[in-house]
């Protein structure tokens, strides 16, 4: 938003999970128009998606955590998203705002006099930069957590369930060399990600002493030993 507001002349390429045109950076998905494009995640889309995944590794679950970062860019999509699904499920959940680490420890001390049956991590560029304190605090207390990104699983996470960093960042680099070789940002449309994968740590779920379903482990693009 900082660099549409800086200028209108100078191409801007986008890495989001926030839908662009709701934010006004584009006029649209099929024509940007202006300066501005990229690729869109579908963050909120994907952690309604994790809470099922979740529900099949925990069918007795009924209270989840969702932690969210609430000066990222995915926030109010993932609520927005989330929620409604909780809801349907018929499942209680608690919100748990953080934005520094100091922030994510005392979430953590909160889960652990909570005990919540498990915990959805939102996509965020801060929380992904934290992941192993993420990570290794939700192993100290035992807390089954679904993550965005396979980055998160394969420290030690008990799933992943999302967009394809490594694909996304190669599409938007696609897209920037486009745009250095003269074409304009308005006539490529806002690409959607297109690469999703399941990644599940087995050896997280035994010691957390969880069965995994075989129908989820046959559906995983990746299983951690």
């Amino acid at each position: 938003m900082a660099a549409k507001a800086a200028t209108t002349n100078i191409p801007v390429v986008f890495l989001l999970g926030e839908d662009p045109v709701r934010l006004g950076l584009v006029a649209s998905l099929a024509r940007p128009g202006g300066n501005v494009t990229g690729l869109n995640l579908f963050s909120g889309e994907m952690t309604a998606k994790r809470l099922e995944i979740l529900r099949e590794i925990l069918p007795s679950a009924a209270r989840f955590a969702v932690l969210v970062n609430p000066t990222g860019p995915n926030a109010e999509t993932t609520l927005r998203d989330v929620l409604p699904a909780v809801s349907a499920m018929g499942l209680d959940t608690r919100i748990f705002k953080v934005g520094t680490s100091r922030e994510i420890g005392a979430a953590f001390e909160a889960l652990a006099r909570e005990r919540p049956d498990a915990l959805l991590v939102d996509l965020d560029p801060f929380l992904t930069s934290r992941r192993v304190q993420l990570v290794t605090l939700a192993a100290r207390h035992a807390i089954p957590a679904a993550y965005a990104v396979r980055e998160f699983a394969e420290i030690g996470g008990l799933m992943s369930y999302g967009s394809s960093l490594t694909d996304a960042y190669r599409q938007v680099g696609i897209y920037t060399a486009r745009v250095l070789k003269g074409t304009k940002p308005a006539e490529l449309p806002v690409a959607q990600a297109s690469k999703f994968e399941l990644v599940i740590n087995a050896e997280t779920a035994r010691i957390l002493g969880l069965t995994l379903p075989p129908m989820l482990i046959a559906r995983a693009d990746e299983v951690i030993e």
